[in-house]
Parts: C-alpha cells; sequence; structure tokens
C-alpha cells in the first residue's frame, strides 16, 4: 500500500506527538466469522474493505487480536501491510476466546504482556500506536482497581513496545487511577443515542484532549430502533444508522467512531455519516431518544 489518496469527512483529532486519527475510523470486528470467531465468509471482500477504508482517507483502524481469534489482525496485515505512514491501528487486550468461542477475560500482568506481542507479530509490527485495557464484565463497568494490569502495559510503553495507552468499559474513578499511571489518550465506552449513561465521561474527555471512541454506536447486537430516529432520517434524506454516527460526531469534538462493517457499501455509507450535519432542531428531537 502506499499513501492515502483520499479524504474523509469529519475531520482528524490529534492526541500527541505523532497521533493522529481521523475522527471517522474504522472497526475491524466484523471482519471475522459469525460472533466474530472463525474465519469470514469471504475473506476477498473483506481485504477489500479494509483497502478501500484506507484509499478513502480512514487513518483510524481499531481491532484487537481477540476477533477472530487472530484471524482479524491477519487479514490487517494481510490487505494493509506494509502500512501506509499515517495510518494508526488502535488494539486492544484484556481477553481470549475459548475452543469455544466464548470470551474469557485474561487480566493477569504476564498475559497481558503476551497478549501485546501476540498482536506485534500477527500485525507485523514493531510497536502498536495505541493499546487500550479492557476492563469491566460481560455486565458492564465494574470498579475494580486497574494499577497492576494498567502498569504492564505502561511498562512495555517504556520498553517501546507500546506508542499510547487507552482503557476500555472504564469508570470516572478509574479513568483517574490509569492517569496516575501512565498518559491515556483513548477512552472506548459503550454509548450511543439510546445509551448516554457516560454523558459526563465524555465531557470530561473533551476538557482532556482525550479521545471518546464509543464502542455498538449503533447498538451493536441490539440495533437502534427508534420511530424518533426513523422520522428524523427520513427528513434529512439519510439511513437511520446514518444520522446516528452523525449525531456522536456532532455530540463531542473528541469522539472518534469505529463502525464496523464487512461490505464495502456499507462502508461507503457510514463514511458518507460524516458528510450530514445535523440542524440544532433535529438534534434536540434526537436526544429525546434517551
Amino acid at each position: 500500500m502506499t499513501d492515502v489518496t483520499g479524504t474523509v469527512s469529519g475531520g482528524t483529532l490529534t492526541l500527541a506527538d505523532g497521533l493522529t486519527l481521523t475522527r471517522m475510523g474504522y472497526g475491524a470486528m466484523q471482519l471475522a466469522g459469525p460472533n466474530v470467531f472463525g474465519p469470514p465468509k469471504d475473506r476477498n471482500e473483506a481485504l477489500a474493505v479494509l483497502r478501500e477504508a484506507v484509499e478513502r482517507g480512514i487513518t483510524h483502524i481499531d481491532t484487537s487480536d481477540f476477533y477472530g481469534p487472530v484471524v482479524v489482525n491477519e487479514i490487517i496485515k494481510e490487505a494493509l501491510y506494509p502500512y501506509p505512514a499515517d495510518l494508526r491501528i488502535v488494539t486492544k487486550v484484556g481477553a481470549r476466546r475459548g475452543d469455544d468461542g466464548s470470551w474469557n477475560l485474561v487480566r493477569d500482568p504476564e498475559d497481558l504482556k503476551a497478549q501485546v506481542r501476540e498482536n506485534l507479530q500477527h500485525l507485523g509490527l514493531d510497536a502498536l500506536d495505541v493499546v487500550n485495557l479492557r476492563l469491566g464484565t460481560v455486565d458492564g463497568i465494574s470498579e475494580e482497581s486497574l494499577s497492576e494490569p494498567f502498569g504492564a502495559l505502561a511498562e512495555l510503553r517504556k520498553e517501546g513496545l507500546i506508542r499510547h495507552l487507552g482503557v476500555s468499559s472504564v469508570s470516572d474513578a478509574q479513568l483517574t487511577e490509569a492517569q496516575a499511571i501512565a498518559p491515556v489518550v483513548t477512552v472506548q465506552n459503550l454509548y450511543n443515542l439510546a445509551n448516554r449513561q457516560d454523558d459526563a465521561l465524555v465531557e470530561r474527555c473533551a476538557a482532556e484532549g482525550i479521545a471518546f471512541a464509543p464502542f455498538f454506536p449503533l447498538g451493536g447486537f441490539s440495533p437502534l430502533q427508534s420511530q424518533i430516529l426513523t422520522d428524523v432520517a427520513g427528513r434529512l434524506d439519510a439511513s437511520p444508522q446514518q444520522v446516528a454516527l452523525a449525531w456522536l460526531l456532532q455530540r463531542s469534538s473528541t469522539i472518534v467512531l469505529i463502525p464496523g462493517t464487512s461490505s464495502r457499501a456499507h462502508l461507503r455509507e457510514n463514511i458518507a455519516a460524516a458528510d450530514l450535519v445535523l440542524p440544532d432542531e433535529e438534534i434536540a428531537e434526537l436526544n429525546k431518544i434517551a
């Protein structure tokens, strides 16, 4: 691959020296098979989606070695290596997959270090741009101390294997605890039009220059369904999904989006959401959903 030839709307966000992300990014999770497990149904289409995302100007790809597992990172490497100079790959650690596809939370410091090295190997990198520590449980955020697991990643940052650190599924207090250990450039939490329990954390990230990446921006396994959303989309001649993504981009200047898809047509629809400007009256209407 060569340098990006396209431009994507939505602008960019510079979080640190050498770390600038397009606010419209791409989440690679859906490139794996059903339930994010095993190979994709159409590997050639998966490769094409990644290449088109970069060609259209996206410089922010979100992934993890536990997608597949390993499958997605190997597809990213096959599609994009050698990587464009401005491409930033954000990965996460804190879980492993069982042989049955189960999600097993693993935050032992030594295992986390092994997970980082596995991401490096499968992506073909010497250092990872950003590594997010996945916390919480299957039921959501919990308030356990992150000192030991985050400290282990901070050690790898000092060694040069990780350039920047982030956290995922965290509370306000846990973000503060992490910042006392090492700089935090990204937060990944559940957030969308219908799930706004992290409004205060979104505001905090904006005030402190931290990227807030909502996972499940379109509802994830329970897609957003709202008559208000449908009505607003109809008035704006857009899809409900585009409106939901545009609302997030306008919600905060440091929100970055990582919607996922395994098709080029859907990728183009997601990218087009960055061109959609929501009038104030429509935003007020959408805010009623929460």
